[in-house]
């Protein structure tokens, strides 16, 4: 098999070439078929999360191992099955859960793995799909592609699951009858659009410093767009809820200080701010304020085998407008990312292999 691994924090992938491993155990192996990229890839490889301050996660302290083959959003067909799996039918097409947790504490046993403390997340301290094969823990982690086409299933895994957990958190009434607002015209963001939209809700007011990515999300079915730089960004997001004093939601992409903060100035007493970027940086509350303006700041981490599972039905049944997708061969794993880093991505990246 081949793969592109983090070796060294900080430094290109590497290629590796080793003998395709034979699953043990319950583990199930699977051809990939195509690789999502992600910016939190980009946090991966570089060896840290920005805290703020000037302090830093490093990917060590967090248990991340190297070499490491990233690549969490992952679509593939099942090759063989270690002798404890439960039956499986290779050929089938399947999407992977990445977010796989100890199975054993009380949170994995409540269906919520992505949150366990002790993770087992391919991509991030397993072997990923950046490669031509990648071995799953468990047959349950493989969710049907139906006839989805693989570089338009993969990015279901997180860029679909992050921002359908999301948009779950928010007031369904919420979401049907008021606009909200979207931070960051991204892959995550632009996606974001098309969910909000199988899901029956109102629509959104996108904020987005690049033009090119504003005009994406028009494209995409925004209500309207607004350039957070502009000195009077938050007057105009407010002036566009429904009764002008804010939205009542605002879901951050980005996770910068100054979007975290752009939420938070934009939103009507009452209002819902989730935090889903990775950015980086810090924000100073005055603890007053959260009573006073009964505001709701909450951070969600993609979502669960369950949600991954209702995401599917629905992208399935063709209720789910394609965000843009380019594909690029595996060995273009290098360039992918360095194209996402410096910004020059509209949409998704999926690399497939040859």
């Amino acid at each position: 098999m081949r793969s592109y691994d983090v070796t060294v924090f900080d430094r290109p992938l590497q290629k590796n070439e080793r003998p395709t491993p034979q699953p043990s155990g319950e583990e199930v192996l699977v051809k990939v078929t195509a690789a999502g990229v992600c910016h939190s890839d980009l946090h991966i490889c570089e060896g840290f999360f920005d805290l703020g301050g000037g302090k830093k996660l490093e990917m060590g302290a967090r248990g991340v191992n190297l070499p490491l083959t990233m690549g969490h959003e992952i679509a593939g067909e099942i090759v063989s099955a270690g002798p404890d799996s439960e039956k499986v039918t290779p050929g089938r097409r399947v999407v992977v859960f990445p977010w796989i947790g100890c199975g054993k504490c009380p949170i994995c046993q409540r269906g919520d793995e992505q949150n366990c403390s002790r993770p087992r997340s391919l991509g991030i301290y397993r072997g990923g799909g950046y490669a031509t094969h990648v071995l799953v823990p468990h047959a349950r982690y493989l969710l049907d592609m139906g006839d989805l086409k693989p570089e338009v299933a993969a990015p279901y895994a997180c860029s679909g699951l992050t921002t359908y957990s999301a948009l779950k958190k928010l007031d369904a009434r919420v979401l049907k009858e008021e606009p909200i607002l979207i931070i960051g015209a991204g892959g995550l963001g632009l996606m974001c659009l098309g969910i909000l939209k199988a899901l029956g809700g109102h629509g959104a007011v996108v904020a987005d410093i690049d033009a090119g990515k504003r005009e994406a999300a028009m494209q995409a079915g925004a209500l309207a767009v607004v350039d957070p730089r502009a000195s009077d960004a938050v007057k105009q997001i407010r002036g566009l809820s429904r009764d002008g004093f804010g939205v009542y939601a605002a879901i951050d992409y980005v996770g910068a200080a100054s979007t975290v903060q752009l939420g938070i100035d934009s939103t009507i007493k009452g209002g819902h701010v989730v935090v889903v970027g990775l950015i980086g940086g810090e924000i100073t509350i005055s603890t007053p304020l959260l009573p006073q303006k009964a505001l709701k700041l909450q951070g969600s981490y993609v979502g669960s085998l369950s949600e991954l599972r209702e995401l599917l039905e629905i992208a399935r049944a063709g209720k789910i407008p394609q965000v843009p997708t380019v594909t690029r061969p595996l060995e273009e794993a290098n360039a992918a990312l360095d194209d996402l880093r410096q910004g020059r991505v509209i949409g998704r990246q999926v690399l497939v292999a040859a």
